[in-house]
Order: C-alpha cells, then sequence, then structure tokens
C-alpha cells in the first residue's frame, strides 16, 4: 500500500469529561492518539500527518515523537489544527508533502490520502484496506459507511410551542433506511481531488458553524462522485464518557 493520512485529533475533550484533548483520553490503557495512530500503521499506510491543538504540541509529540511507536519506519509530521475540523484537515494538507518524502513516497495526483478521526481509534485495519483499494481501483473519493438501523425522519418548525416549553417539530418525511448509511472514518481521496476540494471550500472553515464535518461532503460540492465501502461498526465515534466506556468493552480486558 502507497497511502499517506491526515489524523485529526485538535478536539477537544469537553463532552469526554477530561482535563485535556480528547485525543490524550485513555482508553484501556493506551492514549485513544497512540491506538487511532497504531491503527494506519497497521493497515499499511506509509506516513502521518497529525494534527493537535496548539497548545499541546509537546504532550503530542511525546506520544509519537515522530513516528509510529510501534512502527518506527512509519513517520508522524506533528501540526497545528486550525480553528474547525476543516481547517485542521486543511492545516494537514500542507503538511502530506513532506510526510510523502521523509516516508519515501513519490507523491502524485492519483496518490490515496486518507483523512482519519482520532476520535475513531478501533477502527479495524480492514476498514482502511478496503477504502485505500477504492481509491486505487479508480474511485475519486471513497467512504466507508453501515447501514442505519433506526427509522429516521426528516422534520421542519411547526411554529407552536410545546407544553413543557421548547418547539415541537412537524416530520415531513420519513427516508428509506435502504438508502441511507452511518458514515465513518477514514474517507479517501485521490490527492488532486482533496486539494481541490478544500481550496474550493476554504471560505466555509473560517468558524466551525460553516465548516463541513465531512471531507467527502466538499468533493460532492465539486459535482464529483463519492463511492462507498463497508465499514464496521467498531469504528465508533468516541465522543462521549458512555461511547469511552464501550469502546473498553470492545477491546475486552486488558492482558495484563
Amino acid at each position: 500500500m502507497t497511502a499517506l493520512a491526515v489524523l485529526t485529533a485538535a478536539g477537544s475533550g469537553v463532552r469526554l469529561g477530561c482535563d485535556g484533548p480528547k485525543a490524550l483520553a485513555v482508553v484501556a490503557g493506551r492514549t485513544v492518539l497512540d491506538r487511532a495512530a497504531e491503527g494506519l500503521a497497521a493497515a499499511g499506510v506509509s506516513a502521518l500527518v497529525v494534527t493537535a491543538p496548539e497548545s499541546e504540541l509537546e504532550r503530542f509529540r511525546s506520544v509519537l515523537p515522530g513516528h509510529v511507536p510501534s512502527r518506527p519506519e512509519v513517520p508522524v509530521v506533528l501540526v497545528a489544527g486550525g480553528a474547525s475540523r476543516q481547517a485542521s484537515v486543511a492545516a494537514g494538507l500542507e503538511a502530506v508533502p513532506e510526510a510523502a518524502e521523509l516516508a519515501g513516497v513519490e507523491l502524485g495526483e492519483d496518490t490515496p490520502v486518507l483523512v482519519h478521526d482520532a476520535a475513531r481509534c478501533l477502527t479495524p485495519p480492514e476498514v482502511v484496506g478496503r477504502v485505500v483499494a477504492a481509491v486505487e481501483a479508480g474511485s475519486v473519493a471513497v467512504v466507508p459507511g453501515i447501514p442505519v438501523t433506526d427509522t429516521l425522519k426528516e422534520v421542519e418548525r411547526a411554529g407552536t410551542s410545546a407544553p413543557e416549553g421548547g418547539s415541537v417539530l412537524r416530520v415531513v418525511g420519513t427516508p428509506s433506511r435502504s438508502r441511507l448509511r452511518a458514515v465513518q472514518t477514514p474517507q479517501g481521496f485521490r490527492w488532486a481531488v482533496l486539494l481541490r476540494a478544500h481550496e474550493h471550500g476554504r471560505a466555509l472553515a473560517l468558524q466551525e458553524s460553516t465548516a463541513a464535518t465531512d471531507d467527502a461532503a466538499l468533493v460532492e460540492a465539486l459535482g464529483l462522485p463519492v463511492d462507498l465501502v463497508e465499514g464496521d461498526r467498531r469504528s465508533l465515534k468516541i465522543t462521549t464518557r458512555s461511547d469511552l466506556l464501550l469502546a473498553e468493552m470492545l477491546l475486552g480486558p486488558d492482558p495484563d
């Protein structure tokens, strides 16, 4: 595999209830950051660019000292993130050529480049492999996804107030679950397409309220196709304390 990855890890741990960045939270004895980086390296990714809060760069460097600890041959370039996830990814993209050079990878227009959330640190290497293989087979953008199990409703404001306060929403549609997927990461792209998508949507990244939370959406905005491969339910996003507990359950007891 010749693929590179931007690992977004600049998010705060406020909803998780931890003291510091979410990526430095500990899951079954190891940080979210360490597990996410090792998962990408185990899948065969050649080099990583990791985005971190600017004030926490040294703490992140203690976890990833220029390479993935378990795989010293996989270099890591650490950069400061931005005001939004989209801005952080854009900052990471600027360092991808450096990461490629460190790994001895020739970075071309069609080179697969992944964007992965550190918070999905249990993503199996097989999912990473499926995404990269699809890009190598000709897709310009690929996302992993899993079937939706809940019934979803499309709503709009009804214009009335609920008895207990708040607002009442009116159901205006029930989309078929067979056509819906819950999208995960890593998302994979041809290098030139990912650059073009972020350049086209750059103005959106200035503030969190308008920024894209999904890189594939930026590609869709260009009118280019996005393909989907099978994801995995283990690729849950650790956001709250209950997510952290579920991740620890999925990992099982510590062998030590």
